[in-house]
Parts: structure tokens; C-alpha cells; sequence
């Protein structure tokens, strides 16, 4: 098992930050995105998934030897772990995207963005040792995404179903996350995407077969937006949020993605006229603060591990 010094919490720089600036403002549309899209929720999941894979696979193409290195026996384990990664990619999708039709994109969005203290958790449970600011300034995040969306369960039980799937949603991300950089760290990207991608839309295909959910015809603007979507949030999105993976903390990611709910709540206020609370500005006060003492806390006690143990 490896570790990671202190140094891991620090926020990338350079070329590295430039691309998590694109990240988060790509992600920030899925949620609007697909709540304003007139299709099944696994459906839209599915595709997004689909297209991705075969951009993904496009790509990797294109180097042989990469494809020819897939089948290399020093390759299967990080294979197999890739196609984990992807099932957990399916679960979060299969959770949050018909949570968006239960409950507000804000809602929706601000619970999915959990995901920072499942990583936490899942950092500590493969031997982490994080140091007090990583717990309290999650907690603090967390508490500043609660005021910006005004999440309240006792709007309705369909409400509150939604709010619980969005939790869940969280629950899977940060596990995807955390195993995705262990196989980042033998995968390419274009190989790992491809692999994690087209297994996620093979989970999510199965599902729709069974639920019954129609995968075509659709109006052409839904089929557009599906395709916006999938260009931003998927390819632009979690693919280089996967390339970021490979250097970057897990912790460090899902911290930095809680930039996406006032993103999603703004664009969610202009396309679908969803108002966020007046609690929204100190509330975003709240999750910058929480923000910056996660990644300022880089003490000697500060190792995180970010690979599963062998």
C-alpha cells in the first residue's frame, strides 16, 4: 500500500488548475441539463455514458499499442478495477439524475456534492491519516451548501426521496472517484474512460431494459441537450476530472466540486427559473472557508492514501 505525503491536500497549480477550473464549470450544466431534458432519467444517464465510451474508445484507437497493452497480464487487475470504477459510475448516475425530477437542481446538486465527506471516510477506512482541519472545514463546506440551497426535507416525501437518492448519488461518486485513481495509476486516460465509460453504460442499458425505460424517440431538442450534456459534464467533465485523478487527491476533487452547486443554482436560476434562497451568499461564504482550510491543512500528520491496498 502507498502513501501520499501532506503535500496531497495542497490545490494543483498550473496547467493541472486551469483544467480543474474546466471541470467545474462543465459540471456545473449537468444538472440543469438533464432536469431540463423530456427523457427518461436512465436513459439520458445511459447515453451520456455511451457517447463518452465511444469518443473514449475514438481515441484510443488511434495509439494501437495502448489497445494491445490492455490485454498485457500486468493490465488485467487495473482493468477489472477500471470496470469497478464504472459500475460505481452507473450506481451514481442511476441515483442522482432521477433525484433531479424529485427535487430541485440546487437540492439535488448540493447533496450529490456529499461526496467530499464519503471521501473522507473512504480515505481513512484504507488507513489515512487526516489531520482536524480536513474534518471540521468538510463539515463547514458542508454547512454552506446547506445554506445556499435551502435544502429541506419536509417539503414532501417525494422531496425528501430525492434528497435521499441525491445522498446516495454522493455516496457512489466518492467511491468511483477513490477507485478510479487506482486505476489511473496504470491506465491512460483514453483506457481507463474507455473501459470505465462503456461499463457504465452497459450497467445503465440493463437497467433501462428492465424498467422498461425507452432509449429512442425522443424530440430533437432532447436528443441536443442529451448531446450538450454529454460534451460538457461527461467528456469535458468526468473525463478530465479523470485525467486530474492521476496526480491529484480524491479528497482535494470532491472539495473543489462543491464549487459546482452555486454554478448549477445560477444556471438553474437563468434556464429554469429555480431561485435560490437568500442564504445563498453566506452560504457560498461558508463552502470557499471550508474550502481553503481542507487545502491549507498540510501538516507532518497529514499522509492520505489514495490506492486500495493490494
Amino acid at each position: 500500500m502507498a502513501t501520499e505525503r501532506g503535500d496531497v491536500l495542497a490545490l494543483p497549480t498550473g496547467r493541472p488548475a486551469a483544467l480543474l477550473v474546466v471541470v467545474v464549470a462543465s459540471v456545473s450544466f449537468s444538472g440543469p441539463l438533464m432536469a431540463a431534458t423530456v427523457a427518461p432519467a436512465l436513459a439520458i444517464a445511459f447515453w451520456r455514458n455511451a457517447i463518452g465510451a465511444a469518443v473514449s474508445a475514438a481515441g484510443l484507437l488511434r495509439h494501437p499499442r495502448a489497445v494491445l497493452a490492455l490485454g498485457a497480464p500486468g493490465q488485467r487487475r487495473p482493468v477489472v478495477i477500471a470496470g469497478v470504477a464504472g459500475v460505481l459510475l452507473a450506481l451514481h448516475f442511476g441515483l442522482w439524475v432521477p433525484s433531479l425530477t424529485m427535487t430541485t437542481v440546487a437540492s439535488a446538486t448540493a447533496l450529490v456534492c456529499t461526496q467530499v465527506v464519503f471521501a473522507a471516510l473512504i480515505a481513512r477506512a484504507q488507513g489515512a491519516v487526516l489531520p482536524a482541519a480536513v474534518w471540521w472545514g468538510s463539515g463547514l463546506a458542508i454547512a454552506g451548501v446547506a445554506l445556499i440551497t435551502g435544502v429541506d426535507v419536509s417539503l414532501s416525501a417525494r422531496a425528501a426521496a430525492g434528497d435521499l437518492l441525491a445522498l446516495g448519488g454522493g455516496g457512489a461518486a466518492a467511491a468511483y472517484l477513490a477507485i478510479g485513481a487506482r486505476a489511473r495509476q496504470s491506465l491512460t486516460t483514453p483506457a481507463y474512460t474507455t473501459v470505465c465509460y462503456s461499463t457504465a453504460a452497459a450497467v445503465l442499458l440493463i437497467a433501462c431494459l428492465i424498467g422498461g425505460q425507452p432509449l429512442a424517440g425522443f424530440s430533437v431538442e432532447a436528443w441536443w441537450r442529451i448531446l450538450a450534456v454529454t460534451v460538457t459534464a461527461q467528456l469535458l467533465g468526468h473525463s478530465l476530472m479523470n485525467v486530474l485523478v492521476a496526480t491529484t487527491s480524491p479528497t482535494v476533487l470532491t472539495l473543489v466540486l462543491l464549487l459546482e452547486v452555486p454554478g448549477a443554482a445560477l444556471i438553474a436560476l437563468v434556464w429554469l427559473g429555480q431561485h435560490p434562497p437568500l442564504t445563498a451568499v453566506p452560504g457560498l461564504a461558508l463552502l470557499l472557508g471550508g474550502l481553503l482550510a481542507v487545502t491549507r491543512s498540510r501538516g507532518r500528520a497529514a499522509t492520505e492514501v489514495t490506492e486500495l491496498a493490494q
